[in-house]
């Protein structure tokens, strides 16, 4: 089946935060870290209009979307987010790979991105290396996010 690749529609808001809460969900995080995440994965319709996200869908059914930001004169990965049942079979290769041909096409000679710790072997995968890291905190708990480059 292919995977069809489009810009994102602020009516998408609805079903684009429902795959990033199920994905995040993925990697087992506690409930409660979940409540704590859920209003930065819960995305309005502004939020489609103002940013540029893709969605991934297989047969008209929406499975996975990323956000393209410039940061700093660099391309910047906001999301990437691929519904459970899909992961593992090229969804998410499949976005990040349109997000490296965008950033190419529109000059930009590096592409980053803050991982969850639980993606960084996709996007070593992909080609990425850490540069650094970003530390915070859950519920007291210290979490450290590695920060991600590609050279374009």
């Amino acid at each position: 089946m292919e995977i069809e690749i489009r810009r994102a529609l602020p009516d998408d808001a609805e079903v684009l935060t429902e795959i990033a809460i199920a994905a995040k969900g993925h990697w087992g995080y506690p409930e409660r870290w979940m409540q704590v995440w859920t209003p930065e994965l819960t995305f309005g319709s502004e939020y489609f209009e103002k940013n540029e996200s893709w969605t991934a869908s297989i047969e008209n059914q929406t499975i996975g979307f990323c956000t393209l930001l410039e940061k700093d004169g660099n391309a910047w990965l906001e999301n990437l987010w691929v519904i459970p049942s899909q992961m593992g079979h090229g969804v998410g290769n499949a976005l990040f790979k349109h997000m490296i041909d965008l950033s190419k096409k529109r000059g930009y000679h590096i592409l980053r991105l803050e991982s969850d710790p639980n993606a960084v072997g996709f996007y070593i995968k992909m080609g990425a290396h850490q540069i650094g890291e970003r530390h915070s905190e859950v519920e007291g708990q210290p979490r450290i996010l590695p920060i991600m480059e590609l050279t374009l």
